[in-house]
């Protein structure tokens, strides 16, 4: 009866999930402009839904279920390797949304690799970038598929792989109706994830005796026997966390999150600079409670969950929901992290998506402006019966990727892998390393081409593939900061070769859109 009853909760969230995703999917389809709609919600997205979406996409189940098994583990040392993630909604929408939706408006761009495609106007950079973000998608898709399914199993006592295919088939089933119904859901789901943090951190702080003895219960545990106080209480974590590593982390998730297409195709979706700045402040609040607050529960689950869980720290916060709350507080709680978990998988699978069908494919493409029309039409005849004839093809491409997607994921989700946390940051640095330079530089420098594009995508993905297989490390720190290094002074010299020995150059009508008060470059 104590599995059945958690059910409950998490049937109703289900439900709800795929009729959003019902009527969401009739208005996509019903849509003037079904592209539009369907990638990027017709870019009309408010402050409120564009803060929670984008929260919801950062936070994962990472953030929820594994980070904070780690905390516990390694104590308050996490939760400053956790805290340069308060300055990411704030930077990403600071610093790229008004420049990104100006652009997309003036170029029609509905992905960011069309975007890119756009500036540099090249398929090979579009062949690459696109590849390579289907390859860490699925990385991180198969990650949360992992870490969710662990979670459903573990509070209902279904099997890992019934509750696998449960769980990822409900994802990727609502992801199907597109943007505006993913936006919608990650709103829902990020409430969820506030919900099930406050009510995780009350039963900690009362089945642990109150705060004052969480404290002293954390102090007495995992002593260092060179300082003889708790590693649980020293920012490294008795050296388990270098400082090197603890300062590359304002880079892997602080400032080089700046790169993440899956977050960055929300600045391209709101619909008024009001709303814009309103999602600012709303993102960054969340985003820290989230994530600080869900790492600092880790660190006092110490003093309830005392022993090491038999399946590792990813089960330490499944295990105390489980074993210390009431069956439906147990499945209302337990709708938080699987809300992270299902919010990050339908923004990646709708982003994989767009990548395969806008961005691979039409760069295989041989005429990517259907220039082979017949001349003698009018540009609006020409739109409007490239629109008809292609347009239920398009629908059923685009929901036909998301699905074959979701099921690729869901096969390799089958063979449990290392710990999820480590997964998710190792698909978090390389977009990064293929990302990064490619839309500061790219969206921001007239003297950066296609040569210095290439280059810098091939040293840092090389610098940082090299870095992540063997292990090695400069002065400790995580090896985005090397790969990213590597990757500027790729771009540097790039563009010195191809604009003084390839002769690249920017044509005058891209110019005029990228940067229009800034004189051309002959």
């Amino acid at each position: 009866m104590n599995n059945i009853l958690p059910l409950v909760p998490i049937a109703l969230f289900f439900i709800v999930l795929l009729a959003v995703g019902y009527v969401v999917s009739y208005r996509a389809n019903s849509a003037t402009n079904f592209k539009k709609e369907y990638f990027l919600g017709s870019q009309s997205l408010g402050g409120v839904v564009l803060a929670m979406t984008l929260v919801a996409t950062y936070g994962s189940v990472s953030s929820f279920v594994s980070g904070p098994g780690i905390a516990w583990n390694l104590g308050l040392g996490w939760v400053v390797f956790a805290a340069p993630q308060i300055i990411t909604a704030f930077l990403i929408l600071g610093i790229l949304a008004k420049r990104l939706t100006l652009l997309s408006h003036a170029t029609d761009s509905l992905t960011v690799i069309d975007l890119i495609y756009e500036r540099f106007k090249s398929k090979i950079v579009s062949l690459v970038l696109a590849v390579l973000l289907i390859v860490f998608f699925i990385a991180m898709i198969v990650g949360q598929f992992i870490g969710g399914a662990q979670i459903f199993a573990g509070l209902t006592g279904i099997n890992y792989e019934l509750g696998l295919v449960i769980f990822a088939l409900v994802t990727v089933l609502y992801s199907s109706g597109g943007f505006r119904a993913v936006a919608i859901t990650d709103a829902i789901c990020a409430f969820l994830m506030l919900s099930g943090m406050v009510l995780l951190g009350y039963v900690i702080i009362s089945e642990g005796g109150g705060l004052a003895n969480v404290m002293d219960t954390i102090a007495s545990v995992n002593i260092d026997e060179a300082t003889n106080i708790s590693r649980n209480l020293e920012y490294n974590a008795g050296g388990a966390l270098p400082i090197g590593l603890l300062f590359s982390t304002w880079i892997l998730v602080g400032f080089a999150t700046v790169g993440l297409p899956q977050s960055l195709v929300r600045c391209m979706s709101y619909k008024s600079s009001h709303e814009l700045h309103k999602s600012m402040i709303i993102a960054t609040l969340v985003c820290g409670a989230l994530m600080i607050g869900m790492t600092m529960l880790g660190v006092l689950a110490r003093a309830v969950v005392t022993q090491m869980p038999s399946g590792g720290t990813d089960t330490v916060i499944p295990t105390l929901i489980a074993s210390k709350m009431h069956p439906i507080i147990a499945g209302i709680t337990i709708l938080g992290p699987l809300a992270a978990t299902m919010s990050t998988v339908s923004s990646l699978l709708i982003a994989a998506a767009s990548a395969v069908v806008r961005d691979l494919f039409k760069s295989l493409h041989k005429d990517r402006n259907h220039n082979n029309q017949p001349s003698n039409q009018e540009p609006e005849l020409i739109q409007d019966s490239v629109k008809s004839n292609l347009s239920y093809h398009e629908k059923l491409i685009v929901k036909g990727t998301a699905m074959v997607m979701g099921i690729i994921a869901i096969i390799l989700a089958l063979f449990p892998m290392d710990v999820v946390a480590w997964i998710n940051l190792f698909a978090f640095g390389g977009l990064e390393s293929a990302f990064v330079w490619p839309i500061i530089l790219g969206m921001f420098s007239r003297r950066f081409n296609t040569c210095g594009l290439l280059t810098s995508i091939a040293c840092s993905i090389s610098v940082y593939a090299i870095g992540m297989i063997f292990k090695i490390t400069f002065f400790s720190a995580h090896a985005i900061v090397p790969a990213l290094v590597a990757g500027l002074i790729g771009a540097i010299i790039g563009s010195y070769i191809g604009s003084h020995i390839l002769k690249q150059k920017m044509d005058r009508s891209t110019h005029e859109i990228f940067f229009p008060h800034k004189n051309y470059l002959s």
